[in-house]
């Protein structure tokens, strides 16, 4: 037997991103010693993560945590994880609603939710948050299907499509669609909107920084200037959205709109919260179209007259995304329904150390921690 531990995992692609999604109780219960094993897995602290199997990219160093629910209403726990690529940190603030889309698949694959015949719904609890959301997964027969016809901008080819539904979309982290109170303000001279969706965001116009809101986003990450001056309207927005300090955290995540250059309704450009992402965040996307429904928001601004229900088409980086508002009638709150894909790319096992390399290595992951986990004996 070599010196390596063997944690079981599939690499999966949910929407635009990608990471491996693990079984609860594949990993440490503490959340320290499951932090530093992520860590470890992916390369964390590293440009290229050349050591660990994340991307180098915050779209592809994404971890989905699976396992029994832990709620009434629900089928299955969903904890997201976002290791940062250049620091040995590990972010359970944000929820991923690209990732959230493979959670329906895999909770079927592995036994957690039984394959209905006309397709399957999944009622799938984000620990990140508290929310449910509903995901309507392809199992013609009973069985799941990974192709289709649907296509997602930002995805080469198609793939079977899964819905989802964000039924609970206010107030993920703060527990208020406005935390701070108000639907729109001035931070640093500039005019945004704090709201607290499916995740929470700092929206202002793109205009007010001398933009279109069409730009590529390589040439925003380019612009130092631009990119320094939007974390520091972040920070503030953290404070006055009830977050503390938020140097060190992914939320809230700066959201640029501006007018409609491709027959969209809205452009759009979501930060990461340090780079635009190249597609667009199932979640900022989500908390764009309840920010619409706000008329005195900075959204609100941009779609006067917008009545439910609407289908919002959101151009970004490399194509469109469309979702669609409802307004729940039972509980006359905004529903947002998107639709994605995604793909199982890979089965098989993490590989961690079974000690650190030292005090310049990884934190340290014995064997005594380790060999529950993985079902192997020291």
């Amino acid at each position: 037997m070599d010196d390596l531990l063997r944690i079981p995992c599939v690499l999966m692609r949910g929407g635009t991103s990608k990471g491996p999604f693990f079984l609860r109780d594949d990993l440490p219960a503490d959340a320290a010693r499951r932090d530093a094993l992520l860590i470890e897995i992916m390369g964390g602290g590293h440009p290229l993560e050349i050591d660990g199997i994340g991307g180098g990219n915050t779209l592809s160093s994404k971890v989905a945590i699976v396992g029994p629910p832990t709620r009434d209403g629900a089928d299955v726990d969903y904890l997201f994880a976002q290791v940062a690529v250049d620091r040995r940190l590990v972010d359970t603030g944000p929820n991923c609603g690209n990732m959230l889309s493979a959670v329906g698949p895999f909770a079927i694959e592995k036994g957690l939710v039984a394959a209905e015949a006309d397709g399957t719904r999944v009622r799938i609890h984000n620990t990140n948050t508290g929310k449910i959301i509903e995901a309507l997964v392809s199992t013609p027969g009973g069985a799941l299907r990974y192709q289709g016809d649907a296509a997602i901008d930002g995805v080469p080819g198609t793939a079977a499509p899964v819905y989802l539904a964000f039924r609970e979309a206010s107030g993920a982290k703060t527990g208020k669609l406005l935390p701070s109170g108000s639907p729109q303000e001035v931070i640093a001279g500039v005019p945004v909107s704090l709201i607290d969706g499916a995740t929470p965001v700092v929206i202002a116009r793109a205009e007010t920084f001398g933009l279109t809101g069409s730009e590529p986003a390589a040439a925003l990450d380019a612009d130092r200037g631009f990119m320094a001056r939007l974390e520091t309207i972040r920070l503030e927005a953290g404070r006055r959205m009830g977050l503390g300090d938020v140097r060190d955290q992914v939320l809230p995540k700066p959201v640029l709109i501006g007018a409609p250059a491709a027959g969209g309704d809205l452009a759009v450009r979501y930060f990461t919260p340090h780079a635009c992402h190249t597609a667009l965040a199932t979640t900022g996307a989500v908390t764009v179209a309840m920010a619409a429904t706000l008329p005195d928001s900075i959204v609100g601004g941009a779609l006067p007259g917008l009545a439910l229900p609407a289908a919002l088409g959101l151009e970004h980086p490399t194509g469109r995304m469309d979702v669609r508002i409802e307004r729940d009638p039972a509980t006359g709150e905004p529903t947002v329904f998107v639709m994605r894909t995604c793909r199982s790319l890979f089965e098989g096992a993490a590989l961690v150390r079974r000690k650190s390399d030292g005090p310049a290595g990884p934190p340290r992951l014995s064997i005594c921690n380790l060999s529950v986990v993985t079902g192997r004996k020291p």
